[in-house]
C-alpha cells in the first residue's frame, strides 16, 4: 500500500471514534478544561477526574480557587502525581486569572502561557475543547503515533506541533489531538499495540502484524474495544472514593 497522506490517516481515525472527546472531564468550561488539564499531567484519568470533581465541587471559580487554603488544595488533589507542585500552580493561576483576567479564562496562546504551570500543550487544549479555536495539542500519544506513522519526524512535542501545523490545514487542527489521543489511548497501545484490529494497519510502517480481519470489521472491533474504555463507562464510577495516592505515570 502506498505510504499514508496525512488526510487518510485523520479520515479513518475519525471514522473509529466518530464524535467522542479525548477530553477526560465531564463538565466542559474553560475554567475547569484548564485546571483539569494542568492536574491531568503523569496521572490517570480517571483519578484525575475524581480530583477534579471533588475540587470544583468546593471550588468552583477562579475566585474561590485561588482565595483557597494550599493546604486545602493539597488535601483534595493528593491522589494524583506531584500533588504539592500542581496545589500552588493551581492557586497561583486563580490568583493570575482573577487579577489580570477578571476571573475568566483567556482564549489566545500569548495569555494562556502566561499562566503558572501552563505549557503549549495545555494552552492547546484549552484553546480546542473549550473554546472551538485552532490548536494542536501534542501530547505522548500525538508525538509517539505521529512518528510512527511517519507523518513527522522529531524530537520533541513542540516539533512535533509545528511539523503537524505544516501537514494538516488549519481546519483540521482542532481534530488531531482527539483522534490520535484516542487512538493511543485505545488501539495503539505503546507497549502492546492492537495491530490485529488497527484501521490503519496496512498503512503503518510499525505494525507487528498483519490485520485479523477485513477493514470493516476492524472498524467495529476498534468501537467496541472504545467503548468498553474507562472513557464510556469510567465516569460511572467517578462517584466512587478516591483511591490511595498513586506513583506519577512517566510519559
Amino acid at each position: 500500500m502506498p505510504a499514508p497522506t496525512s488526510a487518510f490517516i485523520l479520515r479513518r481515525l475519525r471514522r473509529v471514534f466518530r464524535s467522542n472527546t479525548a477530553y477526560s472531564g465531564s463538565e466542559k468550561t474553560p475554567f475547569r478544561i484548564l485546571i483539569g488539564t494542568l492536574l491531568s499531567a503523569r496521572t490517570k484519568d480517571l483519578t484525575t477526574a475524581r480530583v477534579a470533581r471533588v475540587l470544583f465541587a468546593k471550588y468552583p471559580d477562579a475566585e474561590s480557587l485561588a482565595n483557597a487554603p494550599l493546604k486545602e488544595i493539597e488535601k483534595i488533589i493528593r491522589p494524583i502525581g506531584f500533588f504539592h507542585a500542581k496545589s500552588r500552580y493551581v492557586k497561583a493561576l486563580a490568583q493570575q486569572l482573577v487579577d489580570e483576567f477578571g476571573g475568566q479564562v483567556p482564549d489566545t496562546m500569548e495569555a494562556l502561557v502566561s499562566l503558572p504551570g501552563v505549557g503549549r500543550k495545555t494552552a492547546s487544549c484549552v484553546l480546542n475543547y473549550a473554546f472551538q479555536k485552532p490548536a494542536i495539542a501534542v501530547d505522548v500519544h500525538v508525538h509517539r503515533i505521529s512518528n510512527w506513522l511517519g507523518l513527522v519526524r522529531t524530537k520533541t512535542p513542540e516539533q512535533t506541533e509545528h511539523a503537524l501545523k505544516e501537514i494538516y490545514p488549519q481546519s483540521q487542527w482542532r481534530h488531531v489531538n482527539n483522534a490520535f489521543v484516542l487512538h493511543g489511548q485505545n488501539i495503539c497501545l505503546p507497549q502492546k499495540p492492537k495491530c490485529g484490529i488497527c484501521v490503519l494497519n496496512e498503512a503503518c510502517p510499525k505494525r507487528r502484524h498483519p490485520p485479523e480481519v477485513p477493514l470493516k470489521a476492524r472498524f467495529l472491533e476498534s468501537r467496541k474495544v472504545f467503548e468498553k474504555s474507562w472513557r464510556v463507562q469510567g465516569f460511572k464510577d467517578a462517584n466512587k472514593p478516591m483511591p490511595l495516592v498513586e506513583k506519577p505515570q512517566r510519559v
